[in-house]
């Protein structure tokens, strides 16, 4: 039993070095996005920028006229010609055009994952004709990672989001019974199989799980990878003092084995360093999965 514990821990440990290694970076931290999908535009030859509302964003910024040495694109580069086109493009709302731009044709997505502005308009120039369509309304950053779906339909642009809810729900569910059905496999292994303590580690880990996989969720829609991160390991943290707390008390008032008083604690720890090395590794194989 105790070589079982030890390799249990062991392999949490060697999971959680392995799947999420830490690199000493100030810019490590993942940063916004937008994501568009566009509908209308199939077969055409497009490009795609964001006008923002502010002059800078991150590394991006509007074309200075007096210092063109900061312009992302020279003479001679791809798309240089596209460039100059947006370049010239004079909104009637003084929206900023950044410099960022992207060939949709192939597709029809447009991404800027990093430093995308807060608020925006759509703007997709097609080179065969030389023409603009400029969306009429003004859209926002809704969450960390903010998807929208783009109807295009003769000059109008028509931009809703679709953050896909449905598959959250989905992937709540299946990280809450996952972590469930881990922890009740450690608790065979250290013993607890009697009915009423199984009963007991199902309820306690869906009331835990719930409310943490709820928060983290919130955390990542909100604020990113890098503060999901952070709260996991907190909230797991909390967790395990919850249940260690609570496993002993009901273990040794329901349990007809005698077993150490710290035996409760030790299983509390392992399991949830499993399920916590379980819960990094499908964050970072599988990033729909949170």
């Amino acid at each position: 039993m105790k070589k079982n514990k030890f390799i249990l821990l062991l392999l949490g440990i060697i999971f959680i070095w392995f799947i999420f290694p830490l690199k000493a970076n100030a810019d490590i931290g993942p940063k916004p996005s937008i994501i568009i999908n566009f509908n209308g535009l199939e077969g055409e030859t497009y490009y795609v920028t964001l006008l923002s509302s502010t002059k800078t964003t991150g590394p991006y910024s509007a074309l200075n006229d007096n210092n063109k040495s900061y312009a992302h694109y020279q003479e001679g580069d791809d798309d240089y010609e596209i460039f100059q086109a947006f370049a010239k493009y004079q909104d009637s709302d003084s929206y900023y055009f950044l410099q960022y731009l992207q060939n949709s044709s192939e597709t029809q997505t447009f991404s800027w994952t990093y430093y995308p502005p807060a608020e925006f308009k759509i703007l997709i120039y097609f080179p065969e004709t030389y023409s603009f369509i400029k969306s009429d309304s003004i859209y926002k950053r809704y969450a960390f990672d903010s998807y929208f779906t783009a109807e295009v339909s003769g000059t109008s642009i028509t931009a809703k989001t679709s953050y896909d809810y449905s598959n959250e729900l989905i992937s709540l569910v299946v990280r809450i019974l996952l972590t469930i059905l881990i922890e009740v496999a450690i608790g065979f292994l250290f013993g607890f199989r009697e009915r009423p303590l199984i009963k007991f580690i199902i309820i306690v880990n869906a009331v835990t799980q719930i409310a943490l996989n709820v928060a983290l969720n919130i955390i990542n829609y909100k604020s990113g990878a890098m503060a999901f991160v952070i709260f996991y390991i907190l909230f797991e943290i909390i967790i395990f003092i919850i249940e260690s707390t609570l496993y002993n008390r009901y273990f040794k008032k329901n349990s007809k084995k005698e077993f150490s008083k710290y035996k409760p604690t030790v299983y509390a720890l392992i399991a949830n360093s499993v399920s916590f090395a379980l819960g990094l590794g499908l964050a970072y194989w599988i990033p729909g999965i949170f």
